[in-house]
């Protein structure tokens, strides 16, 4: 039986077989000792997406130091609210954070991710989320592509929807649109086709 350990791009946390192909933390442990989660959903602000395997290390997906979060890909996981780690993705997290200090920018990211906000879907960048229809869907060019826990399933014309719900915080989305480019799982690329 799967962990509830997997990331929707809502930030909601789901049991399902699927891990994608990126992991990430919030800050430390908030599961429980039998490796469940309570009402607690983060340790701390610092939420960070890091690379599935990095220098052959391993470590318990619910241990001691942390509770392992999985995700889609780094779209999904920017989505939910988490940046690129300085551990094990430096030159992606320097290229997202420019200038600006962690600290400052995940307290000013936290009540982003805990918010609602809506949108203008026209000017969105590529790597934003949205909800449409209560479903999740990644802005790819001109297309929308159907998020799924195992791939991007359906491809719709951007165009189609006007304003929506904006999953992606706005702080995140302003990054994207200076030009940050995300990880993609694979089926972006097969999904935009559809």
């Amino acid at each position: 039986m799967p962990l509830q350990n997997r990331v929707q791009p809502d930030g909601s946390i789901v049991a399902v077989p699927e891990r994608g192909t990126m992991m990430g933390n919030r800050g430390g442990k908030f599961h429980r000792d039998d490796q469940t989660l309570g009402k607690r959903r983060w340790a701390t602000y610092h939420w960070i997406c890091c690379d599935m395997h990095y220098k052959n290390m391993k470590h318990e997906a619910m241990g001691k130091g942390y509770t392992s979060l999985f995700f889609l890909d780094e779209v999904t996981a920017l989505a939910a609210g988490h940046r690129p780690c300085f551990f094990c993705r430096r030159a992606e997290a320097k290229a997202f954070l420019g200038e600006r200090k962690v600290d400052g920018f995940d307290r000013e990211l936290h009540p982003q991710r805990l918010g609602r906000h809506e949108t203008i879907v026209s000017g969105l960048p590529d790597g934003a989320m949205i909800e449409h229809g209560g479903k999740a869907y990644a802005v790819k060019g001109s297309r929308l592509l159907q998020w799924s826990h195992s791939g991007y399933k359906l491809a719709i014309s951007k165009a189609s929807v006007m304003k929506t719900r904006l999953l992606t915080p706005p702080l995140i989305t302003a990054i994207l649109a200076k030009g940050y480019q995300p990880r993609w799982h694979p089926s972006a690329t097969t999904g935009e086709r559809a």
